[in-house]
């Protein structure tokens, strides 16, 4: 079995040095070629035999929104004034929550922590934007890979919903935001090893299950704490969106998964681990701090030893979704428990008996209710 150096590259999954080791180094790059070789399977068995994905696939029929449309795009955004009101880094030090006295960023006043926290959302959105075109892609791909109907007929309408989510963080990103930031080096690793996988169970658990459901987890806290009109009732939408994508990875991945051997699952357990690492490590905005010319280890180890004691609530909280899914799905506990054993050492287990995606779905149709309130 593969240890955590093989599957992550390092040995302590915490270690700082080695997570900020990794940086992009093709930020100028505009196509990015990953080669793939998998199968296209035709199935000429047209009978629809899976009741629960044709339940969520007659949802998405009835709930697919229009950016041009259905949002209000004359609003106009105040990026200063959005984050002097939200709760961010900067608010915490002016208010002795951290203490960063020790640390390059000791002279920074309010100036430049309102710079620090804008540059934070344009990096924040730049990040959602470039997850959103790999949903896109993989789920072009599992169209292709699936051998059932019933999942290629959900797939595509899911191809149509990545492809609003790329157009409408787009648009918001490059119309009323004051940046751009290339992707972050950790998801473009993790989006290159779900794409370039042949397995198409890999492209679910990647995409269906880690990436949408930390991306369902991160878009829910950004919406509880944003207050500008605009970008609350577009996460509104997608998070809608990401609901039934979710939960048609938990819908798909359950029953396929009760056919694998022990070694199979061991697998899928150890690239749901590194998934889930990736996409933590690529919370810490190391290209933020680059930008305001700080060396970002040099505040982030800082903060960790010096800030308030116990995980980071907003990092934390991103696992809220993953967890409980990955017991739906058997992944938790199989075998030796070895999954359960990793979320516990990164400190995320508490999360396991949340709702799974897969129960919830229907309760996060914010498309429908502005719908039947109007």
């Amino acid at each position: 079995m593969s240890t955590t150096a093989d599957i992550i590259g390092r040995e302590d999954p915490n270690d700082l040095e080695a997570i900020l080791g990794i940086t992009n180094t093709d930020v100028d790059e505009i196509i990015h070629d990953v080669n793939a070789s998998v199968d296209t399977l035709f199935t000429w068995n047209y009978e629809r035999s899976r009741p629960a994905l044709s339940k969520l696939y007659e949802k998405a029929k009835t709930s697919q929104w229009n950016v041009t449309t259905d949002l209000d795009w004359s609003i106009e955004v105040d990026q200063e004034a959005q984050v002097t009101n939200t709760p961010g880094l900067g608010m915490a030090v002016e208010n002795g929550l951290i203490d960063l006295s020790d640390t390059p960023v000791a002279h920074w006043g309010k100036k430049e922590w309102t710079h620090f926290e804008i540059e934070s959302s344009n990096w924040s959105l730049s990040q959602f934007l470039h997850g959103e075109q790999g949903a896109l892609l993989c789920t072009a791909r599992i169209v292709e890979t699936v051998p059932w109907i019933d999942a290629k007929y959900y797939a595509a309408t899911q191809v149509m919903d990545e492809a609003r989510h790329v157009e409408v963080f787009g648009r918001y990103l490059y119309e009323k935001m004051s940046s751009q930031y290339p992707i972050n080096a950790h998801l473009r690793m993790l989006l290159d090893d779900i794409v370039s996988d042949s397995r198409w169970d890999i492209t679910y658990l990647g995409m269906q299950i880690m990436v949408e459901g930390l991306a369902l987890a991160a878009f829910g806290f950004m919406h509880m704490l944003t207050q500008e009109p605009l970008l609350k009732k577009l996460l509104r939408y997608v998070m809608s969106d990401e609901a039934r994508h979710v939960a048609f990875g938990v819908l798909s991945l359950q029953e396929y998964y009760e056919g694998l051997s022990q070694d199979e699952i061991r697998e899928r357990q150890e690239f749901a681990f590194e998934a889930a690492l990736r996409m933590r490590d690529r919370f810490l905005q190391q290209e933020v701090w680059e930008r305001q010319g700080v060396n970002p280890i040099e505040v982030i180890r800082f903060m960790k030893e010096k800030g308030p004691q116990g995980p980071d609530p907003f990092q934390h909280m991103l696992f809220s979704k993953i967890v409980p899914n990955c017991k739906k799905l058997g992944l938790l506990d199989a075998g030796d428990g070895w999954l359960r054993e990793r979320f516990t050492e990164i400190g995320v287990i508490e999360f396991e008996n949340w709702a799974d995606t897969g129960e919830e779905y229907e309760s996060l149709d914010e498309v429908a209710k502005d719908r039947a309130a109007s």
